[in-house]
């Protein structure tokens, strides 16, 4: 209610009261008053009741909500189920208009407003948790791979002559999808073992740039984020050998806002060389449900470009979702569960060298990977040639979910590329593993029925395959199948 809207009540009820209430209502709107005025993420948490109070009146704004609205065009914001309508919080009218994804619409006030909050709140995200100098920023409705391709498909107007992306391999279907999808050829740069370790080949991304010619190269995509022993790319060199050739380049960062090495890996890129955009997942990164990312970069002409590319109207469910949960845990919730996961990070790294040693594998170091850790199964692989991906089934059907057993000598084709080794980033990486990560949102509870589990399922691997192989040949009975 309005100013005279709480007069008129105070003939009503008893005025103290009403003050009283005039006086928490503008406890509410002081809070709305400081994100409008710096668009910044709120350093302290919202309530629901100011969340819903704020999204609310934004509907509000919206002409599908107008008290005696007649439409008589082919959008009019129109739903049939009250259910979705209120999912929605009545933001019906989607972001953007068929030319640009971040223009205001005429007829939903409230949903622009919703729209330009959100990248901006997001901006101040990926500021505070590391790429300081980030000049622009626009949630997408749209998952990582997607996004990518929208990115790929905007340096196409600037280098018509292009047909090569350089890719140092990930071996992660929609990345490569990506890159094809948007009609270029994937050059894949095969990594390097270093120790335990698979890192960027620098040597050869050189050699591909000078044999195939600078000016025929979109781009370099490269990765920070990803499982081990695959750790992020060497990004402040690539960057550095970008702007020497004047290559475009474009990072993959999908769960890389959670990891302040990631973030300062982006950071020191664009510092010393080339970055021209970084893309992350919502889900991944913010824990809001599949089907948005943020597109970022250091040069807001490009960063619009990219926005300018996306056809028509967009759904504004991922940008609702994430402002939601940004201003419910405000800056210093967010900052504390960045702060737990990297703590836990820690203690499940421990947790999994004590078991490995326990099983005669080790933990393999990989200590520039900051999520994601890796334990070797080469000593159950010998105890019986079926044992690893017999393991991920075991943990599957346990409800461990996320592990990853990665066998040997695997073989996928991804887009009409076959990959040798798949899963394991190489073409021969030295012994099979198990993936584990810490990522936002992990518990510590997660981390030691993860282990017990594990536990579990090495040591009945290893009985039965020891009592298969000490039954003779007439007693040996149909191995127990365990669903892939």
């Amino acid at each position: 209610m309005n100013t005279d809207n709480f007069a008129l009540s105070a003939k009503i009820v008893s005025p103290s009261y009403v003050r009283q209430g005039l006086q928490a209502r503008r406890g509410h709107e002081q809070l709305v008053r400081i994100l409008l005025d710096q668009g910044k993420c709120p350093e302290e948490g919202w309530s629901e009741s100011t969340t819903e109070l704020f999204l609310n009146e934004l509907a509000v704004m919206d002409s599908n909500n107008f008290l005696g609205n007649c439409g008589v065009g082919e959008r009019e914001g129109r739903v049939a189920s009250n259910l979705v309508a209120r999912r929605h919080y009545r933001l019906i009218h989607g972001i953007g208009r068929s030319g640009d994804i971040a223009a205001v619409q005429p007829k939903a006030a409230g949903s622009s407003l919703l729209n330009k909050l959100t990248n901006s709140v997001m901006l101040d995200v990926l500021k505070f948790t590391g790429v300081r100098s980030v000049s622009s920023c626009f949630v997408v409705p749209m998952a990582t791979g997607m996004s990518l391709t929208l990115c790929f498909l905007t340096l196409r107007h600037q280098r018509p002559r292009a047909r090569y992306i350089l890719w140092p391999r990930i071996d992660q279907k929609s990345c490569f999808k990506s890159m094809v999808t948007a009609g270029f050829e994937p050059v894949v740069i095969e990594n390097v073992l270093e120790g335990d370790e698979l890192r960027t080949d620098l040597e050869t991304v050189e050699k591909k740039i000078e044999e195939l010619g600078a000016e025929n190269i979109l781009c370099v995509h490269s990765t920070t984020s990803c499982f081990a022993p695959r750790v992020p790319d060497r990004l402040e060199e690539l960057a550095v050998m970008c702007a020497k050739h004047k290559i475009p380049h474009i990072v993959n960062n999908a769960y890389g806002v959670q990891s302040s090495k990631c973030m300062h890996l982006i950071q020191q890129g664009a510092r010393v060389g080339r970055i021209d955009a970084f893309v992350q997942s919502l889900d991944k990164n913010f824990m809001v449900p599949v089907g948005g990312a943020v597109i970022a970069g250091f040069d807001e002409g490009f960063i619009k470009e990219i926005s300018k590319m996306y056809p028509g109207r967009a759904s504004a469910s991922p940008s609702l979702d994430v402002l939601i949960t940004l201003l419910t845990l405000g800056a210093r919730g967010y900052k504390k569960l960045l702060s737990e996961r990297k703590e836990l990070y820690g203690h499940l790294a421990q947790e999994l060298k004590t078991l490995a040693e326990r099983h005669g594998e080790r933990l393999l170091h990989t200590p520039h990977n900051p999520i994601s850790l890796a334990m070797s199964l080469g000593t159950l692989q010998a105890h019986c040639e079926t044992a690893v991906p017999q393991l991920g089934s075991m943990l599957f059907t346990r409800q461990v979910s996320g592990a990853r057993a990665v066998p040997l000598d695997m073989e996928q084709v991804v887009s009409g590329h076959t990959f040798r080794g798949f899963m394991s980033h190489s073409d021969s990486y030295p012994c099979p593993y198990l993936n584990a990560a810490s990522a936002i949102g992990i518990t510590k509870e997660d981390v030691e029925l993860t282990i017990r589990r594990l536990d579990k399922c090495l040591k009945t691997i290893k009985k039965e395959s020891n009592a298969e192989k000490n039954e003779s040949p007439d007693d040996q009975t149909v191995p127990r199948q365990y669903p892939e």
